[in-house]
């Protein structure tokens, strides 16, 4: 049996990392865990930390591509300065950061939970329409939704 103490502890941290998520805004890598968690059974952390990386890299490439002018570069690098700790890091340095971590922890890919390539137009639409979706920081179209997926699957 769990102490009553360490319960209200998780209790709390739970809660605090919900009202921190809620008041954030989620983005893509939540939009697939929600179309994700339920067709294949992964756990919701497994999900994320399995696009996390790819999810940052293709945001990155739009943002370039689409929104060069906006808050989003600047937060990117951000980023890469608090994860890698060098002042003068470029956002891909946070996406090489993810990757590592995510080979360290081995983190198994999405196929690992049974995607396949002919589920790839029903989690890109479940992925669009998740409310998740209005926390990314540009609309990603469908192509690079499943460059997403594809690229998680190993």
């Amino acid at each position: 049996m769990v102490d009553a103490t360490v319960r209200e502890d998780l209790a709390i941290t739970s809660l605090f990392g919900g009202l921190c998520l809620a008041n954030a805004g989620l983005g893509a890598v939540h939009g697939f865990a929600a179309a994700l968690g339920a067709r294949l059974g992964a756990p919701h952390g497994a999900v994320c930390a399995a696009v996390l990386a790819q999810a940052v890299e293709v945001n990155l490439r739009a943002v370039r591509e689409r929104a060069a002018d906006g808050p989003t570069l600047p937060r990117l690098s951000e980023l890469a300065v608090l994860l890698t700790g060098n002042p003068t890091a470029q956002p891909e340095a946070a996406i090489g950061w993810l990757a590592d971590l995510t080979a360290d922890l081995q983190i198994p890919g999405l196929g690992t939970y049974g995607l396949t390539d002919a589920q790839t137009g029903e989690v890109v639409a479940a992925t669009q329409r998740a409310s998740s979706m209005r926390g990314n920081p540009i609309d990603l179209t469908d192509d690079e939704l499943a460059e997403v997926l594809y690229r998680s699957r190993q």
